[in-house]
């Protein structure tokens, strides 16, 4: 039976009072029993939220093969009211699910953190496999956008990207996206999604605007006459490609106009390095420094730090030393870096950025799913997506934002183009719903999870294209913790557990039960620690035989806060089945912190 808020803090009144009454050795158990209450602020937000923002009614609980709570009704209706006792509320069984799992009821007036309470109760159980919310699902209906209907490339079964799906989850907010491109022309669709670049092109003859580098990346017009790039070479008129690239990122979705952005919720920063006949790779590299937090001399510091650049450039060769050490910065600084594969047909090996290490290289596929005609290839390519074919028809190009002056701007428009330079910003979009939905999310991560969620391409490629074809909505669920799986049993331990000053080791464990044979060779080792000198801390993980591995070092330089990160472990040689253990140490003086969580993925 439900009671009412006010009752039930009635009876959590009548409880403390009772307990202030027991002898001082029920005392001290109590207190003792306290020490091991699991933390439920380490529960994530999505699983307390029947919907955004919507406290859940009920949860989902699976337990165990094993135990009696999974087939014994009797069973989970006394470990529902057991939890429900240990948090302060009043938890009811309801139902058997067709699939096993227990319906637990929490009723209408629990808050988050009430909620997040009871589900640190079960997940802290041996006996509980998972608990997720049992989250309120709505009809699906299309952006109101008046061309999302020729948007095949996002919604499409054949080759699309399944971004739809993904929106639910996440839309890209509070994430910034870096589009080191040609700059951006004013659009209608697009304006209230940009925030302050920088125009770093210092060439005056390739700039065309008049000046070197400056505060204002707007694209004046990157149109060329005939053998003015080279000889040969013919005329051709402004490409207006920053803005292009940057609607298909995050073009203004649902304001009844236009076009839909992938992370329409996200924000574009145009970093402005291409004008006439190209761009520098050095005027790219200071881009890429100051785009992702870095320092670039003469430049003021930028305030809209992105955690994803979007390069849909390149030219022929290896990459070289220079451009390898700006990437590899930016993604030190956490900035995923996505890169073009390029245009030659032509194995990717020959053309960078896209060679290039610590990025993401993308393909393009057109259609019917098969690789763009036109795409390079090759062992380098990381992930193919849609990016248009329109010698099939210019419908199965890839719609934007543009705009339709031939040299100079003059007034929106949208077009459709074709080109690796448009299928990397389908994963650029990507890369933002992900650290939106799960800001922890480092870009080897990003990368990982990108890749592990592809489908096959629907058609054919020679040569290599990556992992498959991305699918947003199976990859935003499988890092959000939003019902998505990552493809493997998951053990946590959600009990804090105080790092000393300079001490001695602290450890916390995971009973792992119900599993077969070894462990795997990518064992997911997921750490919350909060800590304000994360350098101290040498953490490992110490396996059931005792077996040790280590996870993180110390290092007298990395002075940033905490450990929020999830480590792959090559522990086929360990039996998956056992007591695991954290083991962390805090080596040097004058910092503390906390073990907040840890959870294990088989």
């Amino acid at each position: 039976m439900r009671t009412s808020p006010a009752l039930r803090r009635k009876l959590i009144s009548a409880a403390a009072l009772s307990a202030a009454l027991l002898t001082a050795a029920s005392t001290a158990s109590a207190v003792a029993a306290q020490d091991t209450v699991p933390a439920a602020s380490a529960v994530p937000t999505a699983q307390t939220e029947a919907a955004p923002g919507t406290p859940a009614e009920r949860l989902i609980v699976g337990y165990k093969s094993g135990a009696d709570e999974s087939t014994s009704n009797a069973a989970a209706e006394a470990d529902a009211a057991a939890k429900g006792r240990q948090a302060g509320e009043d938890v009811d069984f309801r139902r058997r699910l067709g699939t096993g799992a227990a319906l637990v009821d929490l009723g209408e007036d629990l808050t988050k953190a009430d909620v997040a309470d009871v589900v640190a109760r079960y997940r802290a159980d041996p006996q509980v496999a998972y608990v997720v919310p049992d989250r309120l699902n709505k009809p699906k209906a299309d952006p109101n956008d008046t061309e999302y209907a020729k948007q095949w490339d996002l919604f499409e079964a054949t080759a699309g990207m399944n971004v739809p799906g993904a929106w639910s989850t996440s839309t890209g907010t509070g994430v910034t996206v870096a589009v080191i491109d040609t700059g951006y022309v004013a659009h209608t669709d697009l304006a209230a999604n940009i925030v302050g670049g920088y125009d770093f092109i210092a060439d005056t003859a390739v700039s065309v605007d008049g000046d070197g580098r400056d505060s204002n990346p707007a694209d004046p017009g990157d149109y060329y006459a005939a053998n003015e790039c080279g000889s040969g070479i013919p005329a051709s008129n402004s490409s207006w490609h920053g803005t292009h690239v940057a609607g298909t990122i995050a073009a203004v979705t649902n304001n009844g106009k236009g076009v839909a952005g992938i992370a329409y919720g996200a924000k574009i920063s145009p970093v402005r390095v291409l004008g006439k006949c190209g761009g520098y790779d050095s005027d790219i590299i200071d881009a890429i420094t100051w785009a992702s937090g870095g320092t670039v001399s003469g430049v003021p510091a930028n305030s809209n730090v992105a955690k994803v650049i979007n390069m849909s450039l390149g030219g022929d060769g290896a990459c070289t030393s220079a451009t390898q050490s700006a990437i590899t910065a930016a993604v030190n600084r956490g900035t995923t870096v996505v890169v073009a594969a390029g245009n030659e047909n032509d194995n990717v090996a020959n053309h960078s950025p896209g060679n290039c290490n610590n990025v993401i290289s993308v393909a393009a596929t057109n259609r019917s799913g098969a690789k763009a005609s036109y795409s390079n290839y090759g062992s380098l390519v990381d992930i193919s997506a849609p990016g248009g074919q329109t010698s099939t028809g210019t419908a199965n190009g890839i719609l934007s934002t543009l705009n339709s002056g031939t040299k100079t701007p003059s007034s929106e428009s949208y077009a459709y183009y074709q080109g690796t330079s448009m299928a990397t910003p389908h994963i650029a979009g990507l890369v933002a719903l992900l650290k939106s939905a799960n800001s922890a999310l480092t870009p080897a991560q990003i990368e990982t999870a990108i890749k592990n969620n592809a489908r096959a391409l629907p058609g054919a490629c020679s040569g290599g294209c990556g992992a498959g074809l991305a699918d947003a909505a199976k990859t935003v669920a499988a890092v959000s913790g939003s019902g998505g799986s990552t493809g493997g049993t998951t053990f946590s331990s959600t009990t804090a557990v105080a790092i000393p000053d300079n001490g001695s080791a602290i450890t916390s464990s995971i009973a792992v039960s119900g599993l077969s044979g070894n462990a795997p060779s990518t064992l997911k080792v997921a750490v919350d620690i909060t800590h304000t000198y994360r350098g101290d801390l040498v953490v490992d993980l110490v396996a059931p035989d005792g077996s040790t591995y280590r996870l993180k070092s110390s290092s007298s330089s990395d002075s940033a806060d905490n450990v929020n990160t999830t480590y792959t472990v090559d522990a086929s040689g360990e039996a998956a089945n056992g007591t695991w253990k954290l083991k962390v140490q805090d080596v040097a003086a004058q910092d503390t912190g906390t073990l907040n969580s840890w959870k294990l993925t088989f």
